[in-house]
């Protein structure tokens, strides 16, 4: 599917705020409402637009302590591979998981309340792990920048 200029700035108005009207964002596109609504469902359709979410502050829900922590597997098998992706998918403390080329495998993003709990966290989960060979683990000292918006400039 090709997007127009049109489609770019819808989507930039619905990460700003997902939850404007039809009819608000066909005032700042200058379209009909029916032309709106259209083009929201075709994103949708063609799954450009996965889902809505709510963004939540971590520091209002007790989880200020960021920590990424990059991890080591043992074996490089399309089995381990499997299985160590769905562990730490089924961990609520892990945020983020990507699969990196580099001495490391995997980065995490996990935000917990504070280090006693993130060090239950690795003794109890993420080491335990059958499949993990070694970690390394860094703690963000400030948050400098963070969005969940692509720019089309």
């Amino acid at each position: 599917m090709k997007l127009d200029n049109i489609d770019y700035k819808l989507i930039e108005l619905l990460q700003e705020n997902s939850k404007q009207t039809t009819k608000e964002l066909a005032e700042q596109l200058d379209l009909s409402t029916t032309a709106v609504y259209e083009r929201v469902k075709k994103l949708e359709k063609q799954e450009i637009i996965s889902k809505y979410v709510a963004l939540i502050d971590r520091n209002k829900i007790n989880r200020p302590f960021v920590i990424m922590s990059l991890v080591k597997i043992k074996t490089h098998s399309k089995e381990a591979i499997i299985q160590f992706e769905n562990k730490i998918s089924a961990m609520p403390e892990v945020l983020e998981c990507f699969h990196i080329s580099g001495e490391y495998d995997y980065i995490l993003k996990i935000c917990l309340k504070d280090m006693e709990t993130y060090r239950e966290f690795m003794i109890s989960k993420l080491t335990s792990l059958d499949e993990v060979s070694s970690t390394q683990s860094m703690f963000m000292i400030n948050e400098v920048k963070s969005t969940t918006s692509y720019s089309f400039i």
